[in-house]
């Protein structure tokens, strides 16, 4: 996000608010690279996922390399604006493009749902079922396939 806004930034002429937004952004991907190298060199079932090597990771990093180069590069020949010593705060609530959420209600308990009814579904008191035994498995007997041979004549035309 920092990077994004870097570049907002700069295209509204604020550089040294755009340098100072994208050496943050540098700050925590380095940061995020470092968690996600670390995640791919751990054991277990997810170790296949490798998210330092994905396309949007490995594209972020030059983007913000890039980015904040053109920025001190314009900022020494055209801008000459300070760096600020905090980072510029992002606008994290969207005002354009975005339809407003809907809040999320549980629907209201049916009445026949009382607590004596919920307790009555204990499977260990369940009857038991004796359908629910495997058959024994019965023995197959091989079939007598029929023996085809191609005819050369068989009926078709092709006009």
């Amino acid at each position: 996000a920092y990077c994004y806004h870097g570049q907002t930034l700069l295209a509204s002429d604020k550089c040294g608010e755009a340098i100072r937004s994208l050496q943050e952004s540098e700050k925590f991907f380095a940061k995020a690279e470092a968690l996600c190298k670390e995640y791919g060199e751990t054991k277990g079932p997810g170790t296949t996922a490798k998210p330092s090597g994905h396309l949007f990771f490995r594209k972020l990093g030059s983007l913000i390399k890039n980015s904040l180069e053109k920025c001190q590069r314009e900022n020494g020949f055209i801008y000459f604006q300070k760096v600020p010593a905090e980072a510029p705060q992002l606008e994290l609530k969207a005002n354009y493009g975005l339809v407003e959420p809907v809040p999320f209600e549980f629907p209201a308990l049916n009445a026949h749902w009382t607590p004596e009814t919920v307790a009555a579904f204990d499977l260990t008191k369940r009857p038991k079922d004796d359908t629910a035994k495997p058959r024994p498995d019965e023995e197959v007997k091989p079939l007598k396939e029929p023996d085809i041979k191609p005819q050369k004549d068989s009926g078709c035309q092709i006009s």
